[in-house]
C-alpha cells in the first residue's frame, strides 16, 4: 500500500519526506520527558492567538525561512508542527525538510484534536511569560497601587518615582506623563540614579500587568531599600479611569555611577545565585559551543539596542533582557535548551537570567566578556534560508507602468499595521497563506505583484507562489520603501485589508472607538487574571519561583 501525506489521501511521490504523526497524548508526554523539543504553530500569528498550545511558538508557514534559524538553530532538534486541523503542517514539514531540519513530526488533527482530547488551549500572545507575571503576583503577593491612589499621591507632592518597564520604543508611543523609561533589565542596573533616597516610593508601570508585576518584583527580590509597588493594570487602568497619557516622549536613561553600579552588581549576583543561574568562563563557553550539534545553544546580549550595535560579540543575538523575559517565545522555540546571556556590566544578564531560570524550561548561564574582547558593530544580522528558487523582480517604475496599463495587481503580504501606515496606492493586503484564494478571479495574463515594507518577505512569497501556481508572480524590488523613495504614489488606511487580523494579535490600544477600546482593556485584564487557573489545570509547567526575600 503506498504511503500518503499526513491528512491527505494523495500518494506521496518517491523520495519525498513524510513526517510521523504524533497524537495529543504523545505530545503531552514529550513536553514533560526532559528532552529538547520545539513545538511550532505554523498558522498566521493572529489565527494562532485565538487558540493554541501553551508551549507552541508562532512560526507562520510562509515566514519559516526568516524565523527558523533563530527559533530552532539546531537542525536535529525534535520539532513538532501544529496548526488548527492538520492542513498546513505537511507543507511546513516539507519546507523544513528541504531547509535541513531532520526530526520532524506533526500533531495529528492539530489544535482541534488537542482540545478534543481535553487538554488546555490558550488565547493571546507570549502566554508563558504573561502567566509568569500572574503567578508571581499570586504567590509572592507583589504589592500594587491603583491609578486613583497614584494620582492622589502625585497631586500631594509625595516622594515617589514612576518607571515604565517597557521598551524605549513603546515608551515613545505612549506613557504616563510623569514616568521615566527604565526597561525591565535596566531596573536594578539604573534605579539608584532615579531613586537614590531610600524613602522614595518606586512605582513600576507597563501597558497592562505583566511587566509592572515582574519589574516591581525584580526590585523587591534584589533587595533595594525603597518601597516598591506595581501600578495595578498599568496604563489600561489609567485610561479606563478617564485620564490621559503622554505621546512622543523620548526616553533618557541615566548611566549608573560607580557606587550605584557596585551595589547593583552585588544585588544581581545574589538574586541570580538564589535562582540557580550558572556563570561560565571562556573555556566553559567554548565547551558548550563544542556540543551544539547535540544540545541547542542560544547566546543573547541583553543590553540596550544602542549598546549592542556599538559593539557586541560576534554571533551573539540581541535580546533586551526585559523583552527576553516578557516574550521568550519570540526569541527561541526549543525547550530544555541552553541559554547563555551576556553584558559588560555584571548586572543585566544576571537579573534577566534569574527570571528565565524561574520561568523554567531552559538551562540558564551567564557569561561576562573580557573588556578586551573583540567585538563587531551594527544590528543583528538575520539569516534567510530560501526554500524556493529566486523570485522574479520588477523595479518600482516597472511595476507602476504595469499597474497603470491594467496588466498587474499588487498585494502587500507582511504586516497589516505596516500596510495601514503606508501602502502602495491601490494595493490590497492579504496574509500569504490566504493569498491564493484571492487570485482565482484574476485574468490569467495579469501579473501578480507582491510587496512588503522592505521587499524581503515579498521575494520569498513571490517565489513560492510562482512555483505552486504556475502563473506570473513577481516581487517589487526593495518593496514599499523603495517605491516610496522613488516618489511613486502611496496611501494609508485599512480599506484594502482582505484578511482581517490574521497576521497579528489586535491590541485594544488600536481601537479608535473608545467604548471598544475600554471593552478590550477589560477583556484583556480579565484574561491575564485567568491565567493562574489555567496553569493549575495544565499541571506542571516548570515555573519555580524562589522564595521572597
Amino acid at each position: 500500500m503506498p504511503l500518503t501525506r499526513p491528512g491527505s489521501d494523495a500518494p506521496v511521490p518517491a523520495g519525498v519526506h513524510t513526517p510521523a504523526l504524533i497524537s495529543p497524548q504523545e505530545l503531552r508526554h514529550a513536553l514533560q520527558d526532559g528532552h529538547e523539543i520545539a513545538v511550532l504553530d505554523v498558522r498566521e500569528t493572529g489565527v494562532f492567538t485565538h487558540r493554541h498550545l501553551l508551549f507552541a511558538v508562532s512560526a507562520p508557514l510562509w515566514r519559516l525561512e526568516l524565523l527558523i534559524d533563530r527559533l530552532v538553530p539546531r537542525r536535529s532538534t525534535r520539532v513538532v508542527l501544529v496548526d488548527g486541523d492538520q492542513s498546513l503542517s505537511p507543507g511546513a514539514a516539507a519546507k523544513l525538510h528541504r531547509l535541513g531540519w531532520t526530526d520532524l513530526s506533526i500533531l495529528a488533527g492539530g489544535t482541534d484534536a488537542w482540545a478534543a482530547a481535553g487538554f488546555e488551549c490558550y488565547e493571546g500572545t507570549n502566554v508563558p511569560s504573561k502567566a509568569l507575571g500572574e503567578v508571581i503576583e499570586h504567590h509572592k503577593h507583589t504589592p500594587w497601587i491603583d491609578a486613583d491612589e497614584l494620582q492622589a499621591r502625585m497631586a500631594a507632592g509625595e516622594n515617589l518615582v514612576v518607571v515604565d518597564s517597557r521598551t524605549p520604543e513603546e515608551f515613545a508611543q505612549f506613557t504616563l506623563p510623569f514616568s521615566h523609561s527604565l526597561p525591565g533589565a535596566e531596573l536594578v542596573y539604573r534605579i539608584q540614579e532615579l531613586a537614590p533616597d531610600p524613602s522614595t516610593l518606586v512605582v513600576v508601570n507597563c501597558a497592562g500587568r505583566t511587566r509592572s508585576i515582574v519589574g516591581a518584583q525584580t526590585l523587591i527580590d534584589a533587595g533595594i531599600p525603597n518601597k516598591v509597588v506595581s501600578l495595578k493594570d498599568g496604563t489600561m487602568a489609567w485610561l479606563l479611569s478617564g485620564r490621559e497619557l503622554a505621546y512622543g516622549r523620548q526616553p533618557a536613561m541615566l548611566e549608573p555611577g560607580a557606587a550605584g553600579l557596585a551595589k547593583a552588581r552585588e544585588r544581581a549576583a545574589a538574586v541570580a545565585a538564589k535562582a540557580g543561574v550558572r556563570r561560565v568562563n571562556a573555556a566553559e563557553l567554548a565547551a558548550l559551543r563544542a556540543e551544539q550539534a547535540q544540545r541547542s545553544l542560544y547566546c543573547f546580549d541583553v543590553r540596550t539596542r544602542q549598546e549592542y550595535e556599538a559593539g557586541h560579540l560576534e554571533g551573539w543575538r540581541w535580546a533586551p533582557g526585559g523583552q527576553l523575559v516578557q516574550a521568550t517565545d519570540e526569541y527561541l522555540a526549543t525547550r530544555r535548551a541552553r541559554l547563555v546571556l551576556c553584558d559588560w556590566d555584571g548586572v543585566r544578564a544576571l537579573t534577566t537570567g534569574a527570571w528565565l531560570a524561574q520561568l523554567g524550561g531552559h538551562d540558564v548561564h551567564v557569561y561576562s566578556p573580557d573588556e578586551s574582547a573583540t567585538v563587531v558593530t551594527g544590528p543583528e544580522p538575520i539569516r534567510i534560508l530560501p526554500a524556493a528558487g529566486p523570485a522574479r523582480l520588477v523595479s518600482p517604475v516597472q511595476a507602476k507602468a504595469m499597474l497603470d496599463a491594467g496588466k498587474a495587481v499588487v498585494f502587500d503580504v507582511d504586516r497589516r499595521a505596516a500596510y495601514e501606515r503606508r501602502q502602495i496606492a491601490g494595493a490590497k493586503f492579504s496574509v500569504p497563506d490566504r493569498l491564493a484564494s484571492f487570485l482565482g478571479a484574476l485574468a490569467a495574463d495579469q501579473t501578480v505583484l507582491i510587496t512588503s515594507p522592505d521587499g524581503l518577505l515579498a521575494r520569498l512569497v513571490a517565489a513560492q507562489l510562482a512555483q505552486s501556481l504556475g502563473r506570473d508572480v513577481s516581487a517589487i524590488a526593495g518593496g514599499t520603501a523603495t517605491w516610496a523613495a522613488a516618489g511613486l504614489p502611496t496611501a494609508s488606511g485599512d480599506a484594502g485589508v482582505l484578511t482581517g487580523d490574521d497576521d497579528h494579535w489586535y491590541s485594544p490600544y488600536a481601537h479608535k472607538d473608545l467604548a471598544a477600546r475600554d471593552a478590550g482593556f477589560r477583556a484583556y485584564l480579565s484574561w491575564e487574571l485567568g491565567l493562574v487557573a489555567q496553569l493549575e489545570r495544565e499541571g506542571n509547567v516548570g515555573i519555580r519561583l524562589m522564595p521572597a526575600p
